[in-house]
């Protein structure tokens, strides 16, 4: 098949205090062995824009570039698709790099299993090393489903994903009131609505760990998530099954935002609010891992809090010799685990 009869992918990417590493994403999508594409980049109101466009200047009309005032990742998302010429979207945060060939992998499968969306594993990157593999942290149960999306079983990274810019449209695009796990959201309401999902298990993108990135808290990432699960609840006619299955969901992510609270309350001394939330999340996750903590939190709290200092100082060190060797994090989160 030649170009002319391979299907045009438009390339997203939203930027925001982007300009030290957008040439190197750009140049991602510019080597990339799938020769049908364009790419969009916007500026979302960013603060660096001289710098940004300073940086793009050379690539001309290779590039579609977007200003706008700044509306978060789901806008400059949404104005892309709704720019973009292309059958596909490819996803791209500015963070992140494809390999040569994601795209060579991805839009075959979507063309010949008439697919709405497919994604692929990825390498985590930190301070330029591989630390990791998305699948490898959280394995994946195919199919995927709207249920399995729900429940994590399979979890779709954004920078990874090729998916139908119609199947997109017609779920209703991004949300534009969330800053985090939007994509979570709109995945979900592509599933539900039938939208036909597979996932490559082969690496196609390289995903930078910033310290300042969206991604980096993880109560915050776990809080969109429950407004997530709420909104789905609010918004979509689910089964009396599916309903309980997300409450239970919220129950356990709330517990999950507890144990983190207890974590940042036991740093900071404040150990009778560390007891409160210890109590709170043995009684929404009902674990006996949970029950321990709650206990150890209640009888001695300096010394729980003396165990988390250790634990995080020796987790410290195993990520840095793991990454000096190009292992694995150690940890799902890069948090100690209470």
């Amino acid at each position: 098949m030649d170009e002319r009869q391979q299907p045009l992918v438009s390339v997203i990417i939203p930027a925001y205090q982007a300009a030290e590493r957008i040439r190197e994403t750009l140049d991602s999508v510019f080597a990339q062995t799938y020769p049908n594409f364009e790419v969009l980049l916007v500026n979302d109101g960013s603060p660096d824009t001289e710098a940004l466009e300073q940086a793009i200047r050379s690539y001309g009309d290779r590039l579609i570039y977007i200003r706008q005032e700044n509306r978060g990742p789901s806008g400059a998302r949404n104005t892309a698709i709704r720019t973009a010429r292309g059958k596909y979207i490819a996803c791209l945060d500015s963070d992140d790099i494809y390999l040569p060939e994601h795209l060579s992998r991805l839009v075959p499968l979507l063309e010949e299993q008439a697919l709405d969306l497919v994604y692929c594993d990825s390498y985590f990157m930190k301070d330029g090393v591989h630390v990791g593999r998305s699948f490898e942290r959280q394995p994946q149960s195919p199919p995927v489903t709207f249920e399995k999306l729900l429940t994590e079983e399979c979890a779709v990274t954004t920078s990874a994903v090729v998916a139908s810019r119609q199947a997109m449209i017609d779920a209703g695009l991004f949300d534009e009131r969330y800053r985090r796990s939007e994509d979570f959201d709109l995945w979900l309401r592509m599933a539900f609505r039938g939208a036909k999902m597979d996932l490559l298990r082969q690496v196609g993108i390289e995903h930078r760990l910033l310290p300042d990135g969206l991604a980096s808290d993880g109560y915050l990432l776990k809080q969109a998530q429950i407004e997530v699960y709420k909104k789905v609840l609010a918004t979509l006619p689910v089964s009396a099954k599916q309903k309980r299955l997300i409450q239970e969901l919220i129950a356990r992510v709330e517990g999950l935002c507890q144990m983190d609270l207890v974590k940042r309350y036991l740093r900071e001394g404040r150990y009778p609010e560390a007891r409160v939330a210890a109590g709170q999340a043995a009684a929404l996750l009902q674990d006996r891992k949970s029950r321990r903590v709650a206990l150890a939190v209640q009888i001695a709290p300096w010394a729980a809090r003396r165990f988390l200092s250790l634990q995080e100082a020796r987790l410290a060190r195993k990520g840095r010799q793991r990454a000096g060797s190009s292992g694995n994090l150690p940890t799902k989160d890069g948090i100690v685990q209470l």
